[in-house]
């Protein structure tokens, strides 16, 4: 059986992640910051094993690493984010730009220990810098700032034998996205698992979108 972690997972695109990997008979490591209220989480069927992360703080991190110490993680997308509206600019990128790499790096020895050995953060293409005199705001600096760490770190992970990518979930009818958005959670979510099915080398290092496009950076 496949294993797959799904960091941020309380609502959202990561809850309609777990959701489906679980469906789809897979093991499944959810991550919220309400353990003790996991909301929609805790009634989703299946073997889903919900743990407490904070993404930003590194204690929480090392614990989480240590409760998987014996488990195999096939499939880790980095979900958890803010949009920040009402939080300092700094606070917004710990959390959407320095956190997704940490966990990951974290939870490595559990991906290099499956057979899939994949791993995706999700991004936005609010933060892509192509284009000039662009304004991205805070939360597309962030996500900018993400990305930029990403490709700092995708050879290595490369040579440590995983494969990884940043994706762009689309503009999604979430708390975040609003209801005028242009797709549902679940179909955001299987274009994701799409894009992590069909993931080899060809595709590692780079940026996609949920429908499989490449977006440029």
């Amino acid at each position: 059986m496949p294993t797959a972690a799904i960091i941020g997972a309380s609502r959202g695109i990561g809850l309609g992640l777990v959701g489906q990997y679980a469906d789809d008979g897979w093991r499944v490591h959810a991550t919220t910051r309400t353990p003790d209220r996991p909301g929609a989480l805790g009634a989703i069927r299946g073997d889903v094993h919900i743990h407490p992360l904070e993404v930003a703080d590194r204690a929480q991190q090392q614990a989480l690493a240590a409760a998987l110490a014996g488990d195999a993680i096939d499939v880790l997308i980095h979900n958890a984010g803010v949009y920040g509206t009402l939080m300092r600019a700094a606070k917004v990128n710990r959390i959407n730009a320095e956190a997704p790499i940490e966990v990951a790096e974290t939870l490595m020895d559990a991906v290099l220990r499956s057979e899939q050995k994949k791993i995706a953060l999700i991004t936005s293409q609010m933060g892509a810098r192509h284009g000039s005199g662009r304004s991205l705001g805070k939360y597309g600096e962030s996500k900018a700032a993400l990305n930029d760490r990403f490709r700092a770190v995708e050879r290595g992970w490369r040579a440590a034998g995983c494969l990884a990518v940043v994706i762009h979930p689309g503009w999604v009818r979430t708390d975040m996205g609003g209801t005028s958005a242009s797709i549902s959670v679940e179909e955001s979510a299987r274009g994701i698992r799409r894009v992590m099915e069909d993931l080899d080398e060809s595709h590692h290092g780079r940026f996609w979108t949920w429908d499989g496009r490449e977006h440029p950076w």
